[in-house]
């Protein structure tokens, strides 16, 4: 599996690399936003760690760049802030994940590993297209429409969608939506589930004046007609 590390702090980066090698992992260590962005558009990877604060050109930018031609690679943000906004805008990016610095490097291993193991099943989907009211989703070219017009979604707000139209009218639990993106390595904070739902509704759900996603208080998600 090959991770590319793009963190312009070299300490950190090294530690990084000698950690994911240790994991058998095959490592690239770039140090500028702007070699990597050409890096990226010409090899590919299984997962990348991307920080925020580059050289050349910063991590968000780099990374929603990076979305328009990729959405299946999973990628981590690295920050030192851990302010609420800073996170949104990652997620609005495209990222996967978010870590802020300082972190366990046990902690990032285990989410590398289940961000790589996500994408595994994703590509082994079989092509299937569903469909709820006007909204149809086809899993094999991993494209959204309402009542004709194609909808952009990042890959994580994808899956979510995805889940919840496989079970349309059921209530699908929170903790199944975090299991579902992450696996069953870590604990993710389910109130990034929120943070997506209302990506997902603002996308999807408002545009067209439709209230198709519905909250179980308590409970979780549900896609309903009413």
């Amino acid at each position: 599996m090959k991770v590319l590390i793009i963190e312009d702090d070299h300490t950190l980066n090294k530690n990084i690399s000698e950690a994911l090698k240790a994991e058998n992992y095959d490592v690239t260590s770039l140090f500028d936003g702007a070699l990597a962005e050409r890096i990226i558009k010409r090899e590919t990877f299984d997962c990348i760690i991307l920080d925020i604060n580059l050289p050349g050109k910063n991590g968000f930018k780099l990374c929603k760049e990076f979305r328009n031609s990729n959405l299946d690679t999973p990628v981590i943000m690295l920050t030192a802030f851990s302010e609420l906004e800073d996170k949104i805008q990652g997620f609005e990016c495209g990222a996967d994940d978010y870590l802020t610095k300082p972190f366990f490097m046990r902690e990032l291993l285990l989410r590398v590993n289940a961000l790589i193991k996500r994408k595994g099943k994703n590509t082994n989907n079989n092509e299937s297209v569903f469909t709820f009211d006007d909204i149809t989703l086809n899993d094999a070219t991993k494209t959204v429409f309402r009542q004709g017009k194609e909808i952009s979604l990042t890959p994580r707000e994808y899956q979510i969608l995805f889940k919840l139209i496989q079970q349309p009218g059921e209530v699908v639990a929170k903790a199944d939506l975090v299991k579902e993106i992450w696996g069953n390595s870590f604990d993710a904070n389910t109130n990034t589930i929120e943070v997506y739902i209302n990506f997902l509704r603002n996308k999807l759900d408002k545009p067209f004046n439709k209230n198709t996603i519905k909250t179980k208080v308590g409970f979780g998600y549900y896609l309903d007609t009413k």
